[in-house]
């Protein structure tokens, strides 16, 4: 039962949304208004998804359809899906955005299927999150989320090229991980 109501809830946050394109530029600029403005002005390309909805009791689920930019310039349309076992309970609705830091990290990208191992983490933004990238070359970067955690990152925040925010659109989940995301990418 509590399943069919979680995708419900999933479904009707989904459909309330306005069209594609204004989906992608309304994301991309709460994105900015919590922060990452930086990486979207600097990044190779990224990869936005305005709405993925997860699910979870035990077995849980993700997806969500997003579109991918390089240089500023959509190149082409992605879709993301996840499936974890474990400790979980609740649904959420969040946004969630992927810098590429060079053509290398982007070809890994649209290669076709890409897939995030279990280490991989993302940086948890609200609208009083603040994310600096230093330009001076430093060695490491340190990003503060709204709730005070602070995570440090390498010289511009990239972890093999890529770095990943997400940002909440409501909901409840206990469980957060990227592990096991899956992404399959068309080109325009």
């Amino acid at each position: 039962m509590l399943m069919r109501f979680s995708w419900v809830f999933v479904i009707a946050c989904a459909l309330s949304s306005p069209a594609w394109a204004d989906k992608d530029q309304l994301a991309i600029e709460e994105f900015r208004a919590a922060g990452a403005g930086s990486y979207i002005d600097a990044a190779y390309g990224f990869a936005i998804f305005p709405s993925i909805g997860k699910v979870g009791l035990l077995v849980g689920g993700a997806q969500g359809k997003g579109t991918v930019y390089q240089e500023g310039n959509l190149i082409g349309r992605a879709t993301m899906t996840q499936l974890s076992l474990g400790l979980q309970f609740g649904g959420q609705v969040y946004k969630q955005i992927i810098f590429f830091e060079d053509a290398r990290a982007m070809r890994e990208f649209t290669s076709g299927n890409f897939e995030f191992g279990g280490q991989a983490a993302a940086i948890a933004l609200n609208s009083g999150a603040s994310a600096e990238v230093s330009t001076g070359g430093g060695a490491r970067t340190s990003v503060t989320a709204g709730n005070g955690e602070v995570t440090e990152v390498d010289s511009y925040g990239f972890v093999d090229g890529m770095s990943v925010f997400t940002l909440s659109q409501g909901g409840f989940m206990f469980e957060v991980s990227l592990g096991g995301q899956k992404f399959s990418y068309q080109p325009k």
